[in-house]
């Protein structure tokens, strides 16, 4: 007489497999959103150094700090590392520290061109880049946060909140851009600068406490 599995096989493995595929899911959307900071941080920190522009090249080494955060999602959803607590922890911790680095840098220097009253160039490259950015990332960010919340997953959702966050940053980045180049108001440029700065500071933190994901709160 054939042996029958144990009806709790079954259910183990699909849950086993289901998991893998949502873990799947996890790397391919870091790999798109990593392709896409690269291309977006080349161009921003390009556009930026030509206009002589603290936002655009802020929002440039934000990018960079977003593909590094999806090198570190890609990380943790490999191995096996994406149930070790140990290497989520970790995985914060390389997220929140990214974020701190852009926060100090991009800070001081607009606090720098406030003073010296440095008047940027236009860039209507920049305003372009902002325009398809806000367009893009928010579809993208909510997909990964809902990858981040089916693995339990705070340093997955914490980098979805990065990018949304990119998203937000591109608004404050078109208006301060829009204004400089039709207005002339050469200070909103590094404000946008302070702006970007401030919430790197904030994603710096929530990612330290590991608060990115109400499903690991």
């Amino acid at each position: 007489m054939r042996a029958q599995t144990p009806p709790a096989v079954l259910p183990m493995a699909t849950a086993q497999a289901d998991r893998e595929r949502v873990v799947g899911r996890a790397q391919l959307l870091a790999r798109v959103g990593l392709g896409w900071h690269l291309v977006e941080a080349g161009v921003a920190i390009a556009a930026g150094i030509i206009a002589g522009s603290v936002a655009l090249v802020g929002f440039g080494a934000d990018s960079l700090v977003e593909g590094a955060a999806g090198v570190v999602v890609l990380w943790l959803m490999t191995g096996g590392r994406s149930a070790s607590p140990a290497a989520e922890r970790r995985a914060q911790q390389l997220i929140a520290f990214s974020f701190l680095a852009l926060a100090g840098y991009i800070g001081v220097e607009a606090v720098r061109d406030l003073a010296a009253g440095r008047h940027p160039d236009a860039s209507w490259a920049g305003i372009g880049l902002a325009v398809v950015t806000l367009a893009t990332m928010p579809p993208l960010a909510i997909a990964k946060r809902r990858v981040g919340e089916r693995l339990g997953s705070s340093a997955t959702a914490s980098e979805s909140r990065q990018t949304m966050l990119c998203a937000y940053l591109s608004a404050a980045l078109l208006a301060g851009l829009m204004a400089n180049a039709i207005a002339g108001w050469w200070w909103a440029d590094p404000v946008t600068g302070l702006v970007i700065a401030a919430a790197a500071l904030r994603e710096a933190r929530e990612a330290w406490r590991g608060r990115a994901c109400d499903c690991c709160a």
